[in-house]
């Protein structure tokens, strides 16, 4: 009796769900996004972390405002270095909230923008502000992370919780420790909540931090303030390098 054909590896769903195809589908999650930054001519980005509970309309509707506004003045700043390559692009988790806001304020000044979305219990949908091109769905959070932190060049972090504090310790310990090939700058807005929430001060007088890692960091209260810091700590990237667009991962090597 003449057998059918089994299904070729790569198109048998039933293994590539499975767990044995788990690292197949990790590496998926950094092999998609790299071909759509490449095609999208995607140099490097500036991220906004911040919750996905502050709403345009809600007690809290002042940051959703001010990082629209922000991610606005980035984009238009930005404008003057995209020849071939789209330089310092807002990118964001994807969600609402400020998140929302900051793709909000990049299509508003006519620029690419990206959301990195990640699937979770109360289904966290892409906001619409997304370039489509730009907008992408993870499983897995370290490959999330990984994809802030690689082609980031600056980092905005407005109010958040839990999620917006792990992936803000995230990239302050990758600068800390000299893990990245690159220096980010990152600005914590909203300075009364930052010096509630987290007292960094503290840290370093019971000697988790030295006193030279609170300079890791800036505050900022209004979208001015915020751009002031980071246009200057931006243009440190210009001109461009040689590669123009990513490439395969590379990170500090040990010496």
């Amino acid at each position: 009796m003449k057998q059918d054909r089994p299904p070729l590896a790569y198109k048998n769903e039933e293994f590539l769900e499975s767990a044995d195809a788990r690292p197949l589908r990790m590496v998926s999650e950094y092999l998609e996004p790299l071909s759509h930054f490449r095609h999208q001519h995607i140099r490097d980005t500036v991220v906004f972390f911040g919750s996905a509970r502050i709403k345009e309309d809600g007690p809290l509707g002042r940051y959703y405002r001010e990082a629209r506004e922000l991610a606005r003045l980035v984009t238009e700043w930005s404008r003057q270095f995209n020849k071939e390559t789209w330089r310092f692009v807002v990118t964001t988790g994807g969600g609402p909230g400020i998140m929302e806001a900051a793709n909000r304020g990049a299509a508003d000044a006519g620029g690419k923008t990206v959301g990195l979305n990640i699937g979770l219990p109360t289904e966290q949908l892409p906001n619409p502000f997304i370039t489509e091109e730009l907008s992408f769905e993870f499983h897995y959070f370290f490959m999330r992370k990984f994809w802030f932190a690689y082609l980031a060049k600056a980092l905005v972090v407005f109010p958040g919780g839990f999620g917006t504090l792990d992936e803000m310790f995230e990239i302050l310990t990758l600068v800390q420790t000299h893990k990245l090939a690159k220096k980010i700058s990152v600005v914590l807005y909203g300075s009364e909540y930052w010096r509630e929430i987290i007292n960094f001060d503290a840290l370093v007088r019971h000697g988790m931090i030295a006193p030279n890692d609170l300079q890791l960091f800036q505050f900022a209260d209004d979208p001015q303030t915020a751009m002031g810091f980071l246009a200057p700590a931006l243009l440190q990237h210009v001109p461009i390098p040689a590669r123009e667009t990513p490439a395969i991962a590379h990170s500090v090597k040990p010496e």
